[in-house]
Parts: C-alpha cells; structure tokens; sequence
C-alpha cells in the first residue's frame, strides 16, 4: 500500500510539472492563432546568413590551377594543418578559408612558376567542422556543422532527447578568443518562443543534463506493476 500512495505522489508531482503555459507573443515571436493566417516566407527567410567554413586537419579539398592541370589534385589536409603542392612545397591551410587558400596558393606560384595564376580552392568534405553532442540524447557523437545549425537542429541531428534528458538543463560550451565559456539553455523555453534558438559553431560541445526526477517515476512505475499502464498513459 505505501508503495502504491508513492507512485500516485509521483504521478501527481509530473502531472504538475507537465502543465505548459501556452505560447504568446513576444519582441521575437508573433503567435498566430490556430495557424490560420501563417504568410509564406520571403526569399531572404530561406538563406541563413553567411558564416564562413574553415579549412581544418584531415579535411579534403579539391585545388585548381587554371590551365595547369599538373597542378590540379584532390588532397587532405594532414594532422599539422599543412598541404603538400608540387613545386611550392608544404601550405598550410588550417583555420582558412577555401578563397584563403586559393590566394596563398597564387602568391606561391606567381612569379617564380607561373605568370598570373588563377587558383581555385573547394572543400570536398569536412572533419573538422564538427560540434559534440554529449548527454541525454537519443546519439550522442560528433556532427558537422552547417550554415544553419542552431541548438535545436543539433540536437535533432543526435536523434532528439533521450528519455531522462532534462530540458532546462542544456548547456554550450564554447572556446572564444581562448577563453572557455559556458551557456544554460531550456530547450522548453526556445520551442515556446521564450527566446531565440542559439547558433552553433563548429568545436562546440553541447550536453544534455539528466533529470532525476523522471528516473524516479520510472522506478515508481517498476515497484507498482498495477498502476503501471494509466501511469505510463499519463506521461505519453
């Protein structure tokens, strides 16, 4: 009997808990109600702002050299952040960008090789632009990082929360001008419209906090086979 009053205490406290204020406007967000009147979006609604991609260790790239096709290859980038070139010898292209590159490339041929070179740099796949994803999601691991990432779209990637993740517990760490930084977010909050979804950059690491108080009512439920389906029905 003392274990059935515990697990209808539980489910009384998570049913309280459960309650969610609905969403309102805000200086960020305008509610439509019942969606009836949502406008399409305008054109410069569809592109994120530009947000330059690095050159890391390990990435591939494809280089090209305007009529010189000798000089045109597919290389990675080694460990040290270097490119080996024929003629020019070693580059390095760590933390630069592919129009970076291209002119640190011509600046090495011109004059000495090639009269007026016209190089051109692409990246073909990235390793290096990547944010961790750790905690209570459904795949913790590394992903690549796009133009549009943002805290909700990162933790989508990693499968979405996992079934303990606590929502007000989501934190950002960042590295920013050699200082390490760390940022609380509630991912209840940004899908109500609260505040905005934050941007996420490549070398973030993101972790999902644990709630213990779900991890309770799951052993509530294991101790109170009786009561087990309308509880587990409430928290659906």
């Amino acid at each position: 009997m003392r274990t059935i009053r515990l697990a209808l205490f539980g489910l009384a406290a998570l049913a309280g808990c459960a309650h969610q204020q609905p969403m309102v406007s805000t200086d960020q967000l305008t509610v439509i109600p019942n969606s009836a009147g949502l406008p399409a979006p305008e054109r410069r609604d569809l592109t994120a702002a530009d947000r330059p991609s690095l050159i890391g260790p390990l990435d591939t790239i494809q280089i090209d050299v305007f009529n010189v096709p000798d000089l045109s290859r597919e290389v990675q980038v080694d460990a040290g952040g270097q490119i080996a070139m024929p003629l020019i010898g070693t580059i390095d292209a760590r933390g630069r960008t592919a129009q970076e590159l291209a002119q640190a490339v011509e600046g090495a041929l011109r004059g000495r090789y090639v009269r007026n070179p016209d190089v051109t740099v692409n990246i073909r796949s990235s390793v290096s632009q990547v944010v961790t994803i750790d905690g209570q999601v459904t795949e913790p691991g590394l992903y690549p990082v796009t133009n549009q990432m943002t805290l909700l779209r990162a933790i989508a990637s990693a499968k979405g929360l996992s079934e303990f993740a606590k929502q007000d517990d989501v934190v950002i760490l960042r590295t920013v001008d050699g200082r390490k930084m760390a940022g609380l977010y509630n991912i209840d909050a940004i899908r109500r419209g609260a505040y905005a979804d934050p941007a996420i950059y490549a070398n973030d690491v993101v972790v999902v906090g644990d709630s213990p108080a779900r991890r309770r009512f799951r052993d509530l439920v294991s101790l109170a086979p009786l009561l087990a389906a309308p509880l587990i029905a409430v928290v659906q």
